[in-house]
């Protein structure tokens, strides 16, 4: 066939031209075979009779359509004019139960996108309805420019937008111009619109997010397919009325997440009334994704979390279930099914507080919270014990000369021997410091590839490598005593921090982290991070800086529990002189106390130099209520 729709009127008879212009012809035979998509069209002869001047020919057609594979038997009769047979033809020969007063529908039959729910079963994301707020333009009155500056303002639009709207070609006096989408449960915005003469309000389909702001940088968000990417797209069988995820988890599982819709061929009568199916391609609607988080955790960790900016990472350190994961300031999933308007896009993308970086995907100096990791990699390589001391007694320690003005300082002295226990204790940076000179460069280097840094976490989301110096490589002697105690150009994620401190919990084994629900399925990232006593005297240490006296984080205590914590101050000064770039407050602690419900949590708050409370103590206290849940 081959779209020569022209020569195939010219094969048919005098009488059948009778019924059907040239242009008609073309017209419905176009219409059709590219409207179903055909393609692969097979013409199978079964066999031919002749009698009274009349051919008639049994034939089998086989094609494929968007809606799959079509075939059927069918009759041509053919007559001879001119000493040439002609087809009789009527709109049966495209298909036998054609008639020519009938028309052939192709519809699509709408699948649902796959929910995502935390390990309860609660919804996270899913399919349900939205306001679409419009308006029909003979509704407007006499009043129609006053209505729609009434409308705009409470919509958030512009006037000019409106407008815009309502000259379009397809819009008639009482047709539906849909403007935005707004919640379902933002009944006060439709009571003051439903008061504006023209306004109409209908329930859709939609993708919603139940809990906004809590899960947004986890979940993401859908948009509507661009034209762009559709062009890329369409042979996977989006259209242009697809969804697709631009962020977090509607992204990383759109493949999953995503349904097929289904596809329907089928012959209407002049009245649109249905007369028979063709062919039908069912939808397939797209698979749940079941998560580790608890949305009841996350809901209490965000409002301990919502006015700073900062991030906790809540894991069960005895299976690498991830709980929660927060980053703050951020921003509603919602408004991005409901439309951003210019001036909201530009609030979100220039707001000073960045609410839509998500801080627990990223890198950052770690400050003291490494100092354990240091401790681990030297008792594991017997390179110190329990009871190695350091000797030197100031506040401010260079290795020689060679270092010319510079020193590795600490904040306090302490009594006692300046071993690892008392330098946890106290958060000694001379220790660690020292100690990370013990191992050496190579050594240092080769133990943190054993714990993964530089490599990326096996999860569905975008986490970036953990580092420990430009090109992974620590430059100088310097340099490998000020990443002893979590300085120099060391870089961590708090995802993989939270796995490494799984290993003090684990008696040396770091887990791997899960955030897809596998009922307590337990793998390791490296079974032997740390030994066994190495883990044990770290996580002793750890215990001591919550319960001993002089502890950095002896405010982190909690009756009935049994805590092991590090506190961490981290210096984002780009030089010496800098000093508008603050500190990072961390405390990264685990509890060991209650039993397969045990918490692990990392947390951070930026500039914590303004906070009166000072650096990680700032964090302990939101720790404090969120570790009781």
């Amino acid at each position: 066939m081959n779209g020569k729709y022209e020569e195939m009127y010219d094969m048919i008879s005098l009488k059948s031209k009778e019924n059907i212009s040239k242009e008609l012809f073309v017209k419905r035979n176009k219409n059709i075979y590219e409207g179903i998509e055909a393609t692969n069209i097979e013409v199978k002869i079964k066999n031919i009779e002749k009698k009274d001047g009349v051919i008639k020919i049994n034939y089998n057609e086989n094609l494929v359509s968007v809606a799959g594979n079509i075939n059927f038997d069918n009759i041509a009769k053919c007559v001879k004019e001119n000493n040439e047979y002609k087809i009789n033809w009527s709109s049966s020969q495209i298909f036998p139960q054609l008639r020519d007063k009938d028309k052939i529908r192709v519809s699509t039959i709408k699948s649902n996108r796959g929910n995502i729910l935390d390990r309860n079963g609660i919804k996270l994301a899913e399919n349900g309805k939205l306001s679409s707020v419009g308006i029909v333009p003979g509704k407007l009155e006499i009043k129609k420019d006053e209505n729609i500056a009434k409308i705009a303002k409470t919509l958030e639009i512009s006037e000019e937008f409106i407008k815009e709207q309502l000259t379009k070609t397809y819009v008639k006096e009482d047709t539906f111009v849909p403007l935005k989408k707004i919640s379902m449960s933002d009944s006060k915005t439709k009571e003051e619109l439903l008061k504006i003469p023209g306004v109409m309000i209908n329930s859709i389909d939609g993708r919603v997010y139940p809990f906004g702001k809590e899960m947004a940088h986890l979940v993401g968000y859908v948009q509507p397919i661009t034209s762009e990417l559709l062009k890329e797209k369409e042979k996977d069988g989006y259209n242009s009325h697809s969804i697709i995820g631009k962020a977090g988890l509607e992204y990383a599982f759109e493949d999953q997440l995503r349904g097929k819709d289904g596809i329907q061929i089928y012959i209407v009568d002049e009245n649109d009334n249905k007369v028979k199916e063709i062919a039908k391609q069912d939808k397939q609607d797209g698979k749940d994704i079941k998560l580790t988080i608890d949305s009841n955790l996350q809901n209490k960790v965000y409002n301990q979390m919502k006015n700073d900016k900062g991030l906790f990472v809540i894991m069960n350190p005895k299976t690498g279930e991830l709980l929660s994961v927060v980053s703050t300031p951020t921003f509603d999933s919602n408004d991005f099914i409901l439309g951003l308007t210019n001036d909201k896009w530009n609030i979100l993308n220039n707001d000073e507080g960045k609410p839509l970086y998500n801080r627990f995907l990223q890198t950052y100096c770690p400050g003291s919270t490494f100092k354990p990791i240091t401790a681990g990699i030297a008792l594991s390589n017997n390179i110190l014990d329990k009871n190695t001391t350091f000797d030197y007694n100031s506040l401010s320690w260079q290795k020689d000369k060679s270092w010319g003005d510079y020193h590795v300082t600490t904040l306090k002295s302490y009594p006692g021997p300046k071993n690892v226990i008392n330098a946890l204790i106290n958060s000694d940076n001379i220790f660690f410091a020292n100690t990370a000179l013990k191992i050496g460069k190579n050594k240092f280097e080769n133990s943190l590839k054993d714990l993964h840094f530089d490599e990326k976490l096996d999860i569905p989301l975008d986490v970036k490598k953990s580092k420990f110096g430009n090109e992974n490589k620590i430059k100088s002697e310097i340099k490998l005593a000020d990443t002893g105690y979590g300085q120099g150009d060391l870089l961590v994620n708090p995802i993989h921090i939270a796995t490494i401190y799984s290993a003090f919990y684990n008696e040396g084994k770091m887990i791997k982290p899960q955030l897809i629900y596998t009922n307590n399925k337990i793998e390791y990232l490296n079974e032997k991070a740390f030994s066994k006593e190495a883990a044990n005297i770290v996580k002793e240490g750890l215990i001591e800086v919550v319960e001993n006296q002089n502890g950095t984080a002896k405010d982190m205590k909690v009756d009935g529990l049994k805590i092991a914590g590090k506190t961490g101050t981290a210096e984002l000064k780009k030089s010496i002189e800098d000093k508008e770039s603050g500190t990072l407050g961390w405390f990264d602690c685990f509890t060991t106390n209650r039993q397969n419900e045990d918490f692990l949590i990392i947390g951070m708050v930026e500039n914590t130099q303004n906070n009166s409370s000072g650096g990680s103590h700032y964090i302990i206290k939101k720790i404090k209520e969120i570790i009781q849940f």
